[in-house]
């Protein structure tokens, strides 16, 4: 049925393979001391949800982290100096993955807002940025969600 198809890749409950943008960011070469400014060349999570967001405003079907399949409820968050993905800490290089169109994404990515603030980043501190095409690629499903409020039927409270 197509709208089980649809429903299941909006919700990443399927592997996912084809051409992609992969995107790579990492922290500027170099020490990041404790009295390090905070914008001394380290990737940080608001880097990555631009970065993501623009993925999927180009176009994106699926998208991942270090082979960390996103959904739509997936948090990017910082906690100390560690960058998490759906609570589960991710180390650089982070390589992000973008179903889709290799040349169409790319097409739509370049100068995107997302773009110009990552090259922007990379000019001024140093962060590396890398864009390039991948033929074949290939994303697991996303973990199933736990519900959080929801009961069989019958069971309290």
């Amino acid at each position: 049925d197509r709208d089980l198809a649809a429903a299941e890749a909006a919700a990443a409950a399927r592997p996912a393979a084809g051409p992609a943008l992969v995107v790579t960011l990492d922290d500027a070469p170099g020490e990041h001391g404790s009295d390090a400014s905070e914008d001394d060349g380290r990737v940080y999570d608001q880097d990555l949800q631009s970065l993501v967001n623009g993925l999927w405003a180009a176009g994106a079907d699926a998208v991942a982290i270090n082979g960390l399949r996103l959904t739509p409820t997936t948090a990017i968050r910082t906690a100390g100096e560690a960058v998490l993905v759906d609570y589960r800490p991710l180390t650089g290089p982070y390589e992000v993955v973008a179903l889709g169109s290799a040349g169409r994404l790319r097409a739509a990515f370049t100068g995107s807002d997302a773009d110009r603030r990552l090259a922007a980043l990379r000019d001024r501190y140093g962060i590396r940025y890398a864009v390039r095409t991948d033929d074949s690629a290939r994303l697991p499903a996303a973990a199933p969600a736990a519900p959080r409020y929801a009961r069989p039927a019958g069971e309290r409270q």
